[in-house]
């Protein structure tokens, strides 16, 4: 039989449930579950519903890791006494509520700081969740499939909401986003009541520009407003029609595949106070001819410049320490590049078939290239690398023709350069003042 399990002043399997009597004005108290040793079982802690284990004895945490499945509305407790020693429960684990058919309501105590991902998963009965300001962070998938729950209010403090945390909530027609939310990454909230009910063209979650809905026109321009925040996952993703788009500069993450599969774009200004390109951002912008990273961004993610086949130059900054595997790989125009010297890795195939690329300069910083980061550059002329120790290299420069191309390195160098075994395949490398 399910049954209805709202804390309060009851005793179960011998674990006493409590409500602790201060409190301030206007404020609700503090809800507590005693446990003792005796409740502690293969799962956890056990008090009738939920499931506790331990996660920091300094300061005292404990999280929910799984709850009976014939229960209809649970709330979690604010604190977990455990013989007499008083933890804070501060988080829900990953699938912890997972399938529960059964459950229909849910209040999460304040003090709960993280969500676990797919934590409520496949609740298909859940209408009501409760969550309290302390949340500030909700994991991939929480609430995917949830079908019955209608309505949600993110917390003020979330930043981020992860892909696919409320896909397939059908009924899900109403969604509060505060003003924290700054990035939302892919489907977050496809397949809901909310996402349906929009109208086509550009769709905003909060402050985010979460996607373009329907069809965009051939040689659509585009102008942000201000105050927008960021630019979710896969916004304008396959987007053709888009040939030029105005970013504000309130503006400070690109989701990732973001602009990916924006053929027809050729014009983009990223503004200063974008801090990160994520993965695949601009992979198969093929009109896009030149572009520059402005100096507040310090990583470009993995591909995001994957496919660029019309890019002749590109502006890395130097506020950026790592250039990710295949960043810029396909980019068959790009004749030239000069990494600064802030960057210290260059990822396994970064550069890879950038087949007019004549000239490399790889600054004193780099300990490390990736492989095939440089692999199948057909065009390449001249290397310059300007550290007198060797960058650790793994096939990095793969399917060149090494007699063609000319590395200079610092004066005294040479002999280290050509006993490492990749640099060794140079046949011409010759001593430099750099």
């Amino acid at each position: 039989m399910k049954k209805s399990f709202i804390y309060s002043l009851v005793i179960l399997m011998g674990a006493s449930i409590c409500l602790s009597c201060s409190k301030k004005e206007d404020e609700e108290p503090p809800l507590t579950v005693a446990l003792t040793y005796a409740n502690l079982t293969d799962d956890g802690y056990f008090d009738g519903v939920l499931y506790y284990k331990i996660t920091s004895n300094f300061p005292l945490e404990v999280k929910v890791t799984k709850s009976e499945k014939n229960v209809v509305n649970i709330g979690i407790p604010t604190i977990v006494s455990i013989d007499g020693r008083d933890y804070k429960c501060t988080s829900i684990d990953n699938r912890a509520f997972y399938n529960n058919s059964s459950l229909e309501s849910i209040t999460i105590s304040k003090g709960v700081r993280s969500i676990g991902e797919r934590a409520f998963e496949g609740c298909s009965n859940l209408t009501s969740v409760t969550m309290p300001e302390s949340v500030t962070s909700i994991g991939y998938e929480a609430f995917y499939g949830c079908i019955s729950l209608t309505s949600i209010t993110i917390p003020k403090n979330v930043e981020r909401i992860y892909s696919w945390t409320f896909y397939g909530c059908r009924s899900l027609a109403s969604i509060t986003i505060p003003e924290s939310v700054t990035s939302i990454d892919g489907n977050a909230f496809e397949g809901t009541a909310w996402y349906n009910n929009q109208p086509d063209g550009l769709v905003y979650a909060g402050r985010v520009v979460y996607d373009y809905k329907g069809t965009m026109p051939e040689n659509t321009t585009i102008e942000i407003p201000e105050a927008t925040v960021g630019i979710a996952s896969h916004a304008f993703e396959g987007c053709s029609g888009l040939a030029s788009i105005t970013i504000p500069e309130s503006v400070t993450s690109i989701g990732e595949s973001a602009f990916s599969g924006c053929r027809g774009l050729t014009s983009i200004t990223i503004p200063e106070s974008v801090t990160s390109i994520g993965e695949s951002a601009f992979s198969g912008c093929r009109g896009l001819t030149s572009i520059t990273i402005p100096e507040s961004v310090t990583s470009i993610g993995k591909e995001a410049f994957n496919g660029c086949s019309g890019l002749t130059s590109i502006t890395i900054p130097n506020s950026v320490t790592s250039i990710r595997d295949y960043a810029f790989s396909g980019c068959s125009s790009l004749t030239s590049i000069t990494i600064p010297e802030s960057v210290t890795n260059i990822g396994g195939g970064a550069f890879v078939n950038c087949s007019s690329l004549e000239s490399i300069t790889i600054p004193e910083s780099v300990t490390s290239i990736g492989y095939q980061a440089f692999a199948n550059c057909s065009g390449l002329k001249s290397i310059y690398c300007r550290s007198s120790t060797p960058p650790n290299v793994s096939g990095g420069f793969d399917s060149i023709h090494y007699y063609e191309i000319t590395l200079y390195v610092p004066r005294g160098a040479i002999e280290a350069y050509r006993n490492e075994y990749y640099w060794g395949h140079f046949m011409h490398i010759v001593e430099e003042d750099f």
